[in-house]
């Protein structure tokens, strides 16, 4: 099987935005309470902060880090998470029938994610909270000093105020599992008022609004319509939620995610134009795919199934070969639409659906899903290609044909180096894939693959490094270009260079 692309630096979607490769720690599970945060834990410092998971968070590349939920925002009160911790409060979790110790909270967020070099990404409650919580959140967070919320900030050791950038209004607030949930139009006033109250404390922020909580909710496209109504002219972006597993015996629909991911964007992409054209307005707004991964959802009781506990074990799925080359062809579209989506999180980050697996004793380990996000976040620089490959097809139950490969690239203008992301999806057949490069002459100088073996491995505890990328040299050079093989199932990356003349 033979497909071509062809790669041409004049032809740019956007430059890589570089929150793309941002993640998510709610609490929820053992994603904070024996994740990023377990006291007493060998790799924990004093704060309690895992440093292998800080380590592993810095291999990754994460860029930005949404906190604290996600559901569990909807219920939660802010300040029960900050000052002595002797002095807060035990409290019910009603999203996920948890007990919240609430002994790790803003500042020690804070303090984690400047160790882990990461942007904070915080959300506010509107689910069961409004206008005043938000905004006396927003003032203990970014007011220097000098009134009640930002002066409890300084009494609890924290002088300089956070000053986080990016604050999201709320989550899936059209989902009937959500406390507090809302019709668009409610929604949509309250997010609005919300806003403009917060952008009089600290004008420089962004707002994140909530889109629909999946593109199969009923009311997916109108829901996003009637929020931007009220809120379209105080938001910067609308938010994305999306999960992907296997429906039924379709392999190859579930090996195309990403063509539902394109769709699912585009969707969202043409209710915020409608709704500019229709206020006759020239913004357009960006998209925050603030919610997405991999998820077997189907295995999953549901919250109202959970005993309450503290820290329970959920959704701690283990991720194959498979999954990774899924995933990582996910990423390949967020790249393609980098000129509206501009912040994405990979959900979440450590043991919840993640890429990060810990256990209380042992270190930390990097599921199969960890490697194509890394290499994508390391090697994805400059500027987004356009690119069209012409592939053979293949066809889907749920999806009807798709492209058998599919192709993304990013350009680094400095270096002039190139990165070409492909996927493979034949489960039986090896795909060559020959890239026409416009401009200077081309060699390869990294080749990595994963795939094309045994699919259903995984990583775990007792053998975190069984999957890994390969290095490969499965390609060469002619004069009309360089042809990089594609073995069935799997996700490549190829980093070229000019070469030297």
């Amino acid at each position: 099987m033979t497909c071509t692309a062809t790669l041409d630096p004049a032809f740019v979607i956007a430059p890589v935005p570089p929150r793309l490769f941002g993640s998510f720690v709610e609490h929820m599970g053992r994603c904070v309470y024996g994740g990023v945060y377990e006291p007493g834990h060998p790799e924990a410092d004093a704060e309690g902060l895992r440093a292998d998971v800080i380590e592993l968070t810095r291999e990754l590349g994460v860029s930005a880090v949404r906190y604290p939920g996600g559901n569990f925002v909807s219920g939660y009160r802010w300040e029960d998470g900050v000052g002595p911790r002797e002095d807060r409060p035990v409290a019910l979790d009603l999203a996920w029938r948890s007990l919240e110790p609430n002994t790790f909270g803003l500042n020690e967020f804070m303090s984690w994610a400047r160790q882990a070099g990461v942007e904070p990404i915080m959300a506010v409650n509107l689910g069961t909270r409004g206008v005043e919580d938000a905004c006396n959140l927003l003032e203990y967070a970014n007011f220097p000093a000098g009134t009640r919320y930002s002066d409890l900030r300084v009494a609890h050791g924290v002088r300089d105020p956070h000053r986080i950038r990016t604050w999201c209004l709320g989550n899936e607030m059209d989902g009937p599992w959500q406390i507090g949930r809302k019709t668009g139009t409610e929604y949509g006033r309250l997010a609005a008022e919300t806003g403009k109250a917060m952008r009089r404390i600290d004008p420089s922020i962004e707002l994140v609004a909530c889109g629909s909580s999946n593109e199969r909710m009923p009311t997916f496209g109108s829901w996003e319509a009637d929020v931007l109504d009220e809120a379209f002219d105080v938001v910067d972006s609308i938010s994305l939620h999306a999960y992907f597993e296997q429906h039924g015996e379709d392999r190859v629909g579930f090996l195309a995610s990403a063509q539902v991911m394109d769709d699912f964007i585009d969707g969202v992409v043409a209710t915020c134009d409608h709704i500019a054209a229709k206020k006759r307005s020239r913004r357009r707004l960006k998209l925050s795919f603030d919610e997405w991964n991999l998820w077997h959802e189907s295995r999953f009781a549901g919250q109202d199934h959970l005993d309450w506990a503290r820290a329970p074990r959920l959704i701690e799925d283990e991720y194959t070969v498979e999954d990774a080359v899924v995933l990582g062809n996910l990423l390949m579209s967020l790249l393609r639409h980098s000129d509206r989506v501009t912040i994405a999180c990979l959900a979440q980050l450590v043991n919840v659906i993640a890429p990060i697996r810990t256990e209380p004793d042992s270190g930390a380990w990097r599921q199969t899903i960890f490697h194509p996000f890394a290499l994508t976040a390391r090697h994805a620089r400059g500027e987004v290609l356009r690119v069209e490959p012409n592939s053979p097809v293949l066809h889907s139950e749920t999806l009807g044909d798709v492209a058998a490969v599919d192709v993304t690239a990013t350009r680094d203008a400095e270096t002039g180096e190139t990165t070409v992301f492909a996927v493979n999806r034949d489960e039986s057949q090896a795909a060559t894939l020959r890239l026409a490069m416009a401009g200077e002459e081309h060699a390869v100088v990294e080749h990595v693959v994963l795939g094309g073996r045994d699919l259903l491995a995984t990583n775990s505890k007792a053998a975190p490094r069984r999957v890994e990328p390969r290095s490969s040299t499965r390609h060469s050079a002619d004069p009309k270009g360089l042809s990089v093989e594609l073995p069935p199932v799997s996700w490549t990356m190829v980093r070229t260079a000019p070469v030297a003349g």
